[in-house]
């Protein structure tokens, strides 16, 4: 590994957040320092999280370019001497897929914003405080800073909504922006203190004075210190991932927030949640996994069904893509609830697919919202006469939402579901039922906005943007990429998925 390899990392972490302050001595009247300066701090973030992932190890395996400084020392009586706090990076094949995600999101969800104007600088110092959280915890190995980097990716997000956010208001329905931050913040704080309250636990548990996640894999916890702290882990950051009946926080939060909020919510910081189950709940409590994985199945599935059929009744374009994701998501919770290899790792994928998919979705939303300023699906009609490529990225994503073959969606709704047939067949029959109405409101809602006759209030509507186009392009290359050619993505993801399953056999 060179010097540059062992940095890297730091590196990636470090810019969003290197560049927040950097902003703050920019004059906020020259916005268009301020959005060249953000789109190349992206620019360059994305260039190094696609080296990451091009340059690990797959064979090998295992937790790769890691670096550790330390941070505190904590005396007292240890086991083995204590190593403290620790800034410590790595990746592993679970989280290196991951972090390509946050760099592809972060690059586009700039572009996007291109054109936002009221107090631009502090959008964009605090869209990259978001986002050099969101790269911490997939790369911290320390709980501690792992819970810290995870704090700082959600704190961002209640001004992003409560400022620059819009409120939904029907006749029959009104959700203003500051209620959803604030919903949004309240129960991601609750499943936070759910969270600190297990992380302190396996620190005082293991006695090893460290919060060093590879050194507290050597500990057996007792089966029922497991037991007891596994649920609170799962439920905890199953909330940010959308876990029923925790969801309703998502929703609301997708609709509230601006474009490029939106397509790091629902694209990345979810998540967050299912990855947290993964890192610190299988990783670090096998057994307790194992014993509580039929909840986590039955909540999960509920998620697939219920978010379906609820995307299915809205007539706000954004409502439909947000309980969508729940629905999605629910396909994540359900593969990683098999303890598979073939769930496991296609609920890798599904993270990654869902990311890219729905920030395409919100991306062109955006682009329609900001045209006709409206999400009222009964609004529209033959858009795609109008706004052919808008329409055309559109018919893209929901092609990889509803799993057609070719798409990323596919392959990593097909991986889970194999799974969920070697282990919970009639979880697995319920679940292919939920694709199947994915593609029903999919369907419906292409031929309703995009098809048809073109109504008359649209006939003036100009097609995306070149910045539009080639941020959107990026989100369709990758969408296309992973469901062509999927297997270099899967040797990284089962290389980490293995190493998953080996600590769950080894429990017994």
């Amino acid at each position: 590994m060179t010097m540059f390899d062992s940095y890297i990392l730091f590196i990636i972490t470090a810019l969003p957040l290197v560049g927040a302050a950097v902003m703050l001595f920019i004059p906020a009247h020259r916005q268009d320092i301020i959005r060249w300066f953000s789109a190349a701090v992206a620019l360059v973030v994305m260039a190094f999280t696609f080296y990451v992932f091009a340059a690990y190890d797959h064979e090998a395996g295992g937790f790769q370019f890691m670096r550790a400084w330390n941070w505190l020392e904590l005396p007292g009586p240890w086991t083995l001497g204590s190593q403290g706090i620790q800034l410590g990076l790595g990746v592993d094949g679970i989280s290196v897929p991951m972090v390509m995600l946050t760099g592809i999101v972060m690059f586009t969800g700039v572009l996007i914003s291109w054109k936002i104007v009221d107090r631009a600088k502090e959008f964009f110092i605090l869209y990259f405080l978001l986002l050099g959280g969101v790269f911490g915890v997939f790369v911290a190995l320390d709980l501690f800073f792992l819970f810290f980097f995870y704090e700082l990716s959600v704190v961002p997000m209640y001004l992003l909504i409560a400022v620059w956010g819009s409120s939904t208001d029907f006749k029959t329905f009104l959700r203003t922006k500051e209620y959803s931050a604030m919903k949004l913040m309240l129960y991601l704080v609750a499943g936070s203190v759910l969270i600190w309250i297990a992380l302190v636990a396996i620190f005082a548990e293991a006695g090893l004075g460290t919060f060093s996640i590879l050194a507290l894999q050597e500990i057996d916890f007792s089966r029922n210190f497991q037991l007891i702290f596994f649920p609170l882990l799962m439920i905890g950051f199953g909330i940010l991932a959308g876990l029923w009946p925790f969801h309703t926080w998502s929703p609301d939060g997708h609709v509230a927030a601006p474009t490029a909020v939106s397509m790091v919510h629902a694209g990345v910081l979810m998540k967050l949640g299912a990855y947290g189950i993964l890192r610190v709940g299988v990783f670090l409590m096998p057994e307790g996994a194992d014993r509580w994985m039929p909840l986590l199945i039955g909540l999960g599935i509920v998620n697939v069904l219920y978010g379906a059929f609820s995307a299915m009744g809205q007539r706000d374009l954004k409502y439909v893509i947000g309980y969508s994701s729940v629905s999605h998501m629910g396909l994540v919770l359900l593969g990683i609830a098999t303890l598979h290899p073939l769930g496991l790792g296609g609920a890798v994928l599904q993270m990654f697919s869902h990311g890219v998919m729905t920030a395409l979705f919100f991306a062109v939303v955006g682009a329609v919202y900001d045209r006709t300023h409206t999400r009222d699906i009964a609004m529209f009609s033959g858009l795609a006469k109008r706004m052919v490529v808008v329409a055309a990225f559109f018919v893209v994503a929901g092609l990889a939402s509803l799993g057609l073959p070719g798409t990323s969606g596919f392959v990593a709704e097909l991986l889970i579901f194999l799974g969920l047939f070697q282990t919970y067949p009639i979880v697995g029959v319920l679940a292919v039922i939920g694709a199947a109405i994915t593609a029903v409101y999919i369907l419906r809602l292409l031929a309703k906005v995009f098809f048809g006759p073109l109504d008359e209030r649209w006939k003036d509507q100009t097609d995306a943007s070149p910045i539009e186009k080639f941020s959107a392009g990026i989100l369709v290359v990758f969408i296309l990429l992973v469901g062509l050619f999927p297997f270099p993505f899967m040797r990284v993801i089962d290389s980490g998925v293995t190493t998953l399953l080996a600590r769950i056999t080894g429990a017994g």
